[in-house]
């Protein structure tokens, strides 16, 4: 009975247990909301290593050429070098005067072949197809690609250069006045969009880009390097 009377007396002087103060009481709310975060991340990177997510691979494209095709070369080859590029591209410019001098030597026994794939970011691109687009309509594709490439420094930095692709048509011997009317007309756009879609369903990201004998390649650094895949293309050609 003392013990007990002892222990009620201890109680009393203890008085009854303090509340935690609002400081306190949000640390402890913050801690305990930290824990159910991290506990919830903890968990969900577990699931995600249960259950990783497949990204299905994109097959490379195998693209054939067809009778659309601004096409130089042998036709009876078996070995094709098909080039999707922009004619305002600084890189589709290095690579020109490549495959000009590839074409010197390897055109009796490769056909060459090129596809529109006008950038959105090059504003003379398109109008820059559309030209050799309207030239091809009358006989001279080739010789028009050849000069707006060898120009492309100037026109493109123009304002208008439609104009001075129509200056190059007179240059060339073509009819101005038809040479105008195609660069407009809607049969030459839809030329170029054609070109640029089978490029996007291709999978083409940027230019130029290759594809040999139907397939893609890594475009090769150089001369060298690019007439060393033509050539062993051609000795293992059927």
């Amino acid at each position: 009975m003392k013990e007990a009377h002892k222990l009620k007396k201890r109680e009393k002087a203890a008085g009854p247990p303090k509340r935690l103060g609002f400081a306190q009481r949000m640390v402890l709310w913050s801690a305990a909301l930290i824990i159910l975060g991290l506990t919830v991340l903890v968990i969900a990177e577990l699931a995600g290593r249960r259950a990783p997510k497949e990204i299905p691979e994109r097959a490379p494209a195998r693209v054939e050429m067809s009778a659309a095709d601004w096409v130089k070369g042998n036709n009876e080859t078996k070995v094709s070098l098909l080039e999707y590029s922009d004619f305002e591209c600084p890189s589709c410019g290095h690579y020109y005067p490549v495959l000009k001098r590839l074409f010197g030597e390897f055109g009796d026994r490769v056909k060459f072949a090129y596809r529109h794939f006008p950038l959105d970011q090059h504003a003379h691109a398109e109008p820059a197809a559309r030209a050799a687009e309207a030239a091809g309509r009358q006989g001279r594709f080739w010789d028009m690609h050849d000069r707006i490439f060898d120009d492309r420094e100037t026109w493109s930095k123009q304002t208008n250069a439609e104009e001075t692709f129509i200056g190059y048509a007179k240059q060339l011997g073509l009819d101005p006045a038809r040479f105008r009317a195609d660069l407009n007309s809607a049969e030459v756009r839809m030329s170029v969009e054609e070109d640029r879609r089978s490029g996007q369903q291709a999978g083409i990201q940027g230019t130029p880009t290759f594809f040999l004998n139907g397939w893609p390649i890594e475009n090769p650094q150089g001369y060298d390097a690019f007439r060393k895949v033509l050539q062993q293309a051609v000795q293992s050609a059927p």
